[in-house]
């Protein structure tokens, strides 16, 4: 009985030294993978630049599309542990849109962390393009600043905020000068338009409300005549002789017949138009009504609003493109139809090649 119970201890103790490696090595395996988690998701990831790097995540851009980004520009050395730190971090789900000032040696979760934040210290960009239209400007801040473009919109029209900027319009269209801004997003859209109308402001001098005031025309009055110089042409240097031909429509009585118009009465959409088009019932149409339309088509830019309170005097009262980028004036009606004529034939030419 003895050597029995002798041996069945010495069996139960080899169980328990077999356990306790097991456990050692179990233990070892686990320090090694955790040294290997650590150094791989929280240790430094150095990029080339010795200063911290501005990264954008756009609206709309998931976690891949955001990984891609960052490894195209070399801020990340792999996107593979980019994804399982944000397994990690809970997935892309937080990611909050914005311009980022990153760190040089933010580590993986370090960067998740940044993002899931939402710590935006660096504003946005914010370009705003000569003859931008309110509706064009609602969807830039909706899509740059996550903004409604519905309440955007809204602010554009409100009656008592027009009267605290100084606007006598039934809109802001015409009274945003276009350049390019920097917003921080969720900037709320009537601190924005501020920032426009103020831009405004100061390119509208005292030497050029003198200069309005000699004319018989108001400010919506001149505004539109720049939004409309400003859809017609992309040379700057046509631009007084543009205005110079409105005014001498308007001068005699006749119907502008500006293509712009009718775009806008289109809703923006900018593209050929055929004679159904001009037969739209809208105040925009100056193919169907004389005078000028309600207000402006857009914002003009400087010059367009310089040409339009300085037109070139000249008898011009037609122009077409010339197929070069400018267009041909004319100041009789037959000068015109020979130069439609050749603009006609150069474009079939094109439609051709």
């Amino acid at each position: 009985m003895q050597n029995n119970s002798s041996n069945s201890e010495k069996k139960k103790s080899l169980r328990e030294l077999l356990g306790k490696r097991e456990l050692i090595a179990l233990t070892a395996a686990f320090v090694v993978f955790l040294a290997v988690f650590i150094y791989t998701f929280f240790s430094p990831n150095y990029y080339k630049w010795t200063s911290p790097v501005t990264f954008e995540i756009r609206h709309g851009m998931t976690l891949g599309s955001t990984i891609d980004s960052l490894y195209s520009q070399g801020i990340i050395p792999g996107k593979t542990n980019m994804r399982i730190a944000a397994i990690i971090m809970g997935g892309g789900r937080r990611l909050k849109p914005g311009r980022y000032k990153i760190p040089n040696g933010l580590s993986y979760v370090g960067l998740m962390e940044l993002f899931n934040s939402g710590k935006r210290d660096v504003s946005s960009l914010l370009t705003f393009s000569e003859g931008f239209t309110i509706y064009q400007f609602a969807h830039i801040l909706k899509e740059r600043l996550g903004l409604d473009s519905l309440q955007v919109l809204d602010a554009c029209n409100d009656r008592r905020f027009l009267d605290s900027l100084g606007i006598e319009a039934p809109s802001i269209e015409g009274y945003l000068m276009p350049d390019s801004y920097y917003f921080y997003e969720k900037t709320p859209a009537k601190q924005v338009i501020g920032r426009l109308r103020g831009e405004f402001n100061r390119f509208f001098t005292d030497s050029l409300k003198k200069r309005l005031k000699s004319m018989k025309y108001n400010m919506r009055e001149v505004l539109t005549i720049a939004s409309i110089v400003q859809g017609e042409s992309a040379k700057t240097s046509e631009y007084p002789v543009i205005a110079g031909v409105y005014y001498n429509r308007l001068r005699l009585g006749m119907k502008l017949q500006a293509d712009p118009t009718v775009q806008y009465a289109l809703l923006g959409r900018w593209r050929r138009l055929y004679n159904k088009d001009l037969r739209l019932d809208s105040r925009y149409n100056t193919y169907l009504y004389y005078g000028l339309p309600p207000g402006p088509i857009g914002n003009p830019g400087r010059d367009a609003i310089m040409a339009a309170l300085y037109p070139k005097e000249h008898n011009y009262i037609y122009f077409v493109a010339d197929g070069k980028g400018g267009h041909k004036f004319s100041s009789t009606f037959s000068e015109h139809q020979k130069f439609v004529g050749e603009y006609r034939a150069w474009r079939d030419k094109q439609v051709q090649k």
